[in-house]
C-alpha cells in the first residue's frame, strides 16, 4: 500500500501539522488501521476508499478513531490533487461527521465542514489546575471538545498544561483561545485523552472557533494562528451552519506500507 506524510496548514516543511494518508481500494480491518496509526505515531492518519463520485474517509489517532479531523482531510486532498491525478475542481468525502467538501483556492485547500454546536459549561474538576490556574473568561462544551476563552494572546502562548491531570477530563480535547495580536484569533489544542498531548494545528477545532469568534468580532472572514511549537496558519469563513477552513500543505514523504 502507498503511504504519504503531509505537513498541513503550512507552506513550509517541518511546520504545520503532519498527517499520514493511506489510499485504499477497500477497507482494511479496523484493528489493522488502528495499528498503522499507532505505528505512524502522528496526531492522525487518514484512510480513504473510492465511493461513488467521491471518497469515504476515516481518521485514526494512535489510540482511537475520531469523528472529524481537519488537517488529515486537507492532507488527503493534497495527496489526491498532487500525487494521485485527481483533476476535478472539488473533492467530496463521506464521513462519520456527514458529507465534507474540499476545493482549491489558489495555493490553498479549503475544507467545507459542519459548524459545531456548543453551549456554556462549567469547568470540569481539575481543568483549572491542569491549565496553570488562570481562570478563563468563558467555558463552552461542543460535541467533542471544551473551549476556554481567554483575554489575550499571551494567556494562550505561555500556557503550560499538566497533561496527566488534563488527560482525566472526559472530552476528546480542550481548545484554548483568545484574540490575536497579528491575526484575528489564536488557539491551542490539547488532547491527551486521545493520545495527543498538544496537536500542532487542529482544523476540526475551528468548527467551534469560527462560529464563536465570527459572532464576537462581527466578521465572516477570519485569520487564525495555532500557537503550537510547529505552528500553523488558517484562513476561515463563517457560513452559518457550515464553516470553511483554508490552508496550504506540503509533502514530506511518499512510501510503501508492507503489511
Amino acid at each position: 500500500m502507498k503511504i504519504f506524510q503531509v505537513d498541513a496548514f503550512t507552506a513550509r516543511l517541518f511546520s504545520g501539522n503532519p498527517a499520514g494518508v493511506v489510499p485504499l481500494d477497500e477497507w482494511l480491518d479496523d484493528e489493522i488501521m488502528q495499528r498503522i496509526a499507532m505505528e505512524n505515531n502522528l496526531a492522525e492518519t487518514a484512510f480513504f476508499v473510492p465511493q461513488g463520485e467521491g471518497f469515504h474517509i476515516r481518521w485514526f489517532t494512535p489510540k482511537t478513531e475520531v469523528d472529524l479531523c481537519g488537517h488529515a482531510t486537507l492532507a488527503t486532498a493534497h495527496v489526491l490533487f498532487n500525487h494521485l491525478g485527481y483533476s476535478n475542481p472539488e473533492l467530496k468525502f463521506s464521513s462519520r461527521s456527514g458529507p465534507l467538501r474540499v476545493f482549491r483556492d489558489g495555493k490553498r485547500y479549503v475544507l467545507d465542514f459542519p459548524a459545531d454546536d456548543f453551549d456554556p459549561a462549567e469547568l470540569p474538576e481539575g481543568m483549572l489546575e491542569a491549565l496553570g490556574g488562570k481562570e478563563p473568561l468563558f467555558c463552552y462544551l461542543g460535541k467533542t471538545d471544551y473551549m476556554l476563552v481567554y483575554e489575550k494572546q499571551a494567556d494562550i502562548e505561555f500556557m503550560k498544561p499538566d497533561f496527566t491531570i488534563l488527560g482525566k477530563v472526559k472530552a476528546r480535547g480542550v481548545i484554548v483561545t483568545a484574540p490575536g495580536e497579528w491575526v484575528d484569533i489564536v488557539s491551542r489544542f490539547f488532547g491527551p485523552q486521545v493520545g495527543i498531548n498538544e496537536d500542532p494545528v487542529t482544523g476540526s477545532a475551528h468548527t467551534t472557533l469560527i462560529p464563536y469568534w465570527g459572532r464576537q468580532l462581527a466578521k465572516t472572514e477570519l485569520t487564525a494562528r495555532q500557537l503550537s511549537e510547529r505552528g500553523g496558519d488558517l484562513f476561515c469563513r463563517n457560513r452559518g451552519s457550515r464553516v470553511e477552513i483554508g490552508g496550504e500543505a506540503v509533502t514530506f514523504f511518499e512510501g510503501d506500507l508492507l503489511i
